[in-house]
């Protein structure tokens, strides 16, 4: 068995010459001083630093040493690794700051440019003030109901006690999807419905005695489409059946319903009229919310919203006629009922002095922004 070589010269090892070493840190330096990006720093680390560079086999080499040669040469790549990771540190911090300085620029935002070259919608006015008045009246109990805008004539007509000839029926006033009654046999023709009404009769013979629903949505009727009228428009409706219910009932809901929607301090009054489902029959108005009844006979006071009367016509209100009720099933010797219903639009026009309607059915954003987005 041999004996260890004392007399090992590390000299002699090429890899740990310290002409080589040195070389190989002047190689490492020049590599990281040239590297003009982060990833070309990267690149030089792996070469330079990583398990294969030749700083790392010469430090490899350190190990088959005898014991006397390994502190000066281990002393020797130790320099040399030192300076390596110190060069590449402080080029690393440079490149970094170089970065940053760069993005800085390149990434700028210009805060004085309009926010909003992508405009933001929001919903249409007409969806969120029907859903404000359902609102109010599920607060006070009731139920939203709906129904089919495709209706059978007898929902739309004969429940509610539209009589054959009722001009209502007429081809100039409704959409038939399919003929009028009597045109193909006693079949009940099928229409676009021209009220939500068709809606209470179907809850009335749905559900049983009392009923409270509010019954808000699209309506169809032939005309034409100006500034006042759209052949296709909104409607919200409600009824109550019960035991005992009077005029004074539906005064009393329609006040809390306006004072809602419109303040405190707003009042309503009936106006004597006819409505085939309903008997009484009455146009409920309201006290004008804009100049509160004192443009009347004040002409250096003017009100466009109420043309200087100092009441808004809201819409058709009565107690529910007893032949609706037998018709639907409910017996009107036990059971009376109120009903009322007015028109979206109209009622948008007038808290919102919109002149034209074909603004709200055209599309333009324009339109639905300045109303905003309510939840």
């Amino acid at each position: 068995m041999s004996a260890p070589n004392k007399s090992y010269d590390p000299v002699e090892v090429e890899a740990l010459k310290p002409e080589a070493i040195e070389r190989m840190r002047d190689e490492a330096l020049a590599a990281f001083a040239a590297a003009d990006s982060l990833d070309a720093l990267q690149e030089a680390k792996v070469a330079h630093t990583g398990g294969t560079s030749p700083l790392a086999l010469a430090n490899r080499e350190i190990g088959a040493l005898p014991p006397q040669a390994k502190a000066a040469a281990g002393k020797l790549v130790g320099q040399a690794r030192g300076a390596v990771s110190k060069a590449l540190a402080g080029r690393q911090t440079e490149l970094e700051a170089e970065r940053d300085t760069r993005v800085l620029v390149e990434e700028a935002v210009d805060v004085t440019l309009p926010y909003d070259r992508a405009r933001a919608g929001a919903r249409h006015p007409l969806t969120t003030f029907m859903e404000r008045v359902a609102d109010v009246f599920v607060s006070m109990g009731y139920e939203v109901a709906e129904g089919p805008e495709v209706e059978a004539e007898w929902f739309n007509f004969d429940a509610l006690n539209f009589t054959p000839d009722h001009p209502a029926r007429q081809m100039q006033d409704t959409f038939f999807v399919e003929g009028p009654k009597g045109t193909a046999g006693d079949e009940s023709g099928v229409v676009l419905r021209t009220h939500t009404s068709p809606v209470q009769a179907r809850s009335m013979l749905d559900r049983e005695p009392p009923v409270y629903i509010v019954c808000p949505g699209r309506v169809y009727r032939t005309d034409e489409l100006d500034a006042t009228h759209t052949p296709v428009f909104h409607q919200i409706e409600l009824l109550a059946i019960d035991e005992g219910l009077t005029m004074a009932d539906l005064k009393g809901t329609m006040d809390h319903m306006v004072q809602s929607l419109f303040g405190s301090d707003m009042k309503t009054r009936l106006r004597p009229n006819y409505f085939p489902f309903t008997e009484p029959s009455a146009e409920m108005d309201m006290l004008c919310y804009v100049c509160k009844g004192t443009s009347v006979g004040n002409p250096d006071r003017p009100c466009r919203t109420c043309s200087s009367e100092g009441w808004i016509e809201l819409g058709g209100c009565g107690m529910v006629n007893p032949r609706v009720l037998v018709a639907c099933g409910v017996d009107p010797e036990k059971y009376s009922g109120f009903a009322f219903g007015f028109g979206i639009e109209r009622m948008l026009m007038f808290r919102h002095n919109v002149e034209d309607m074909r603004d709200m059915v055209e599309g333009d954003v324009r339109f639905t922004r300045p109303f905003g987005m309510e939840i």
